[in-house]
């Protein structure tokens, strides 16, 4: 009597086992229809966002609600199977609903974020600078700014300075979106670093400077030239100056540390002491002015030969240098007041 009830439950467990194998190879095979298959025919390419924090569920149903998927709850299954579900990058994609869902899936493990493209020119200050970062990332002007001037951080950096002003290598950068403040900045200065390079350090201490005044003077020579060609010379002027004890007298510095400066330098501009004002102070002052390029470094470093003590802008992006003052103000004369 009790092996009809065994081959009854035997079957029903036959039953049961094929249909559970049925199911699974249904579902193995929508599986892979749904990862080998593109949403569409389309080519077009979509920016698609993760943003720090956003779990799987969010990151599917955003695929979905994009066009890149046709089905979010297949797209979770397969990165969970994958166990990929920790491993999604942060940072803007460029992604198409003509690539199937396995490749999609892919170029977010690989973290192929889109890049912006960030110029810094050579000459800028970190104020102008923070502006650019804002510009093509979500680094705001305050947090650039503070961290620029924060100790602990510039320690970090391998910088002996109060601030990053002079630092912050001028050079095309490429920064995902996301890209944090200080990874932005530690990337400037580590290109400094790499761009000073060992002989240029022997050169330093050879002159008797350290690091600091060479990017000091650099800054300041970079903000005088018009022309790239006269950087060697202006640079010689100014390391006569200080061989002499004599001011710099650079506007550039003045306009630097006076924050009441309204575009036209006048007298009590020059007259108010500053830690920046070269002719107020002797010497070099306080910091760099603005972040010079390599030309400028160079031009610091390997001045040109000669005994010109004076410049004066002949109001075409050159100057006329001179080796007395005498010389200089009958160049004053003609090149400023037209006389």
């Amino acid at each position: 009597m009790r092996y009809p009830k065994l081959k009854i439950m035997g079957k029903t467990l036959a039953g049961i086992f094929l249909m559970t194998g049925v199911i699974l190879s249904l579902f193995i095979f929508q599986m892979k229809q749904f990862i080998e298959t593109p949403c569409s025919t389309r080519e077009k390419q979509i920016t698609f966002a993760i943003t720090p924090g956003q779990n799987l569920r969010q990151i599917a149903a955003n695929l979905e609600n994009q066009g890149l998927i046709t089905n979010q709850t297949l797209f979770k299954l397969y990165v969970r199977y994958k166990r990929a579900a920790t491993r999604l990058m942060a940072g803007e994609y460029q992604l198409s609903a003509h690539t199937p869902p396995a490749r999609i899936l892919d170029q977010l493990l690989k973290g192929k974020v889109r890049l912006y493209r960030l110029t810094i020119p050579e000459g800028l200050n970190m104020d102008e600078i923070a502006l650019l970062v804002q510009k093509t990332n979500q680094c705001a002007v305050a947090e650039f700014l503070s961290l620029c001037r924060d100790k602990e951080f510039i320690k970090s950096l391998a910088v002996d300075s109060h601030s990053l002003e002079g630092y912050l290598y001028p050079d095309t950068y490429f920064f995902p979106k996301q890209t944090p403040c200080r990874q932005i900045i530690r990337k400037m200065v580590t290109t400094f670093h790499k761009i000073y390079t060992k002989e240029w350090a022997t050169r330093t201490k050879e002159m008797g400077f350290s690091v600091h005044e060479i990017v000091t003077l650099a800054s300041i020579i970079e903000k005088e030239t018009g022309d790239a060609s006269e950087r060697p010379l202006i640079s010689s002027v100014f390391h006569n100056r200080l061989k002499k004890k004599m001011r710099l007298e650079s506007d550039p510095t003045v306009i630097y540390g006076d924050k009441d400066f309204d575009g036209r330098i006048r007298r009590r501009h020059l007259k108010r002491v500053t830690p920046y004002n070269t002719y107020q102070l002797r010497g070099l002052p306080l910091g760099p002015i603005a972040n010079p390029g390599a030309l400028a470094l160079v031009a610091t470093l390997y001045p040109d030969t000669s005994k010109y003590l004076f410049f004066v802008s002949k109001n075409d992006t050159t100057h006329y240098f001179s080796k007395t003052l005498a010389e200089h103000n009958r160049a004053v004369r003609k090149y400023q007041l037209n006389r």
